[in-house]
């Protein structure tokens, strides 16, 4: 038997606007397949913003963007490719 890598298409994405962000973490608690975690950059307003990193895994289910008080984040669903 061989070893194949499949590489799985992501079914979402996460869009994020940093200036908008106030750190609270919402998203990446509330995220379910763990895509978010918190960046160790600051915004101009000096808030931890978060960043995408696990992008593969993103199911564009868009809990981020409905739990975020500052609508800075939102995910979407990505169609397949033919």
């Amino acid at each position: 038997m061989t070893d194949v890598a499949i590489k799985k298409e992501p079914r979402g994405a996460v869009l994020i606007t940093a200036e908008r962000c106030k750190g609270c973490g919402f998203c990446v608690e509330f995220c379910p397949t763990k895509v978010l975690s918190m960046s160790d950059e600051y915004n101009s307003k000096g808030y931890h913003f978060p960043k995408v990193a696990v992008p593969e895994s993103c199911s564009g289910c868009d809990l981020c963007g409905m739990y975020c008080p500052d609508f800075a984040i939102f995910g979407i669903r990505l169609k397949k490719s033919a």
